[in-house]
């Protein structure tokens, strides 16, 4: 566990699931950060949850008194196998807690745990990209823009670029 001055960043547990949902379903709702259109239920992120947890793919919370202020999560990039050394990250903030540097410490702790994995080479971040605010914080850890698609998503009733960047970590490739 690592905390910032005022969060906590620790391995969520299945009773954080009600909060990290709510965020997520937030997320869909309000923002381009996620492009599904439906809300989801408790189900989907559990099973979400166990997935990631029963691949040895850690699950964060950002703890700020006593609530889940933020989760933030790397799972697979493309379910192909020469893709196995590459994860996407995903972190994600409750609108009460933004800009009080909590995206910042979770994403720290993902890259700190990819690197100490020892099978992952390389952290995607797919960012659309209007958001600025996101695709800063990745630069400040050293993320570059490898790419933009135009316009391959659809929401709110306009098209979304979407910025790929990456982040190459140390690892030697033995498998």
């Amino acid at each position: 566990m690592t905390g910032t001055a005022a969060a906590l960043i620790r391995d969520a547990r299945t009773g954080d699931l009600p909060a990290i949902l709510e965020i997520h379903n937030r997320a869909i709702a309000e923002t381009t950060a996620i492009w599904d259109d439906e809300p989801v239920g408790l189900d989907e992120r559990v099973a979400w949850f166990s997935n990631r947890t029963d691949h040895g793919r850690p699950v964060l919370v950002a703890e700020m008194d006593g609530e889940v202020a933020g989760y933030a999560s790397y799972g697979p990039w493309r379910p192909k196998s020469g893709y196995r050394h590459t994860v996407e990250n995903s972190v994600y903030i409750a609108d009460r807690f933004q800009r009080r540097g909590i995206g910042a410490a979770l994403l720290a702790e993902l890259i700190a745990r990819a690197g100490r994995a020892g099978d992952i080479h390389a952290m995607i971040a797919a960012v659309e990209s209007r958001n600025t605010g996101s695709i800063a914080l990745h630069e400040r850890f050293g993320f570059r823009t490898v790419g933009v698609l135009p316009e391959v998503g659809h929401k709110f009733g306009g098209w979304m670029d979407l910025t790929l960047m990456q982040l190459t970590l140390e690892m030697s490739v033995t498998s």
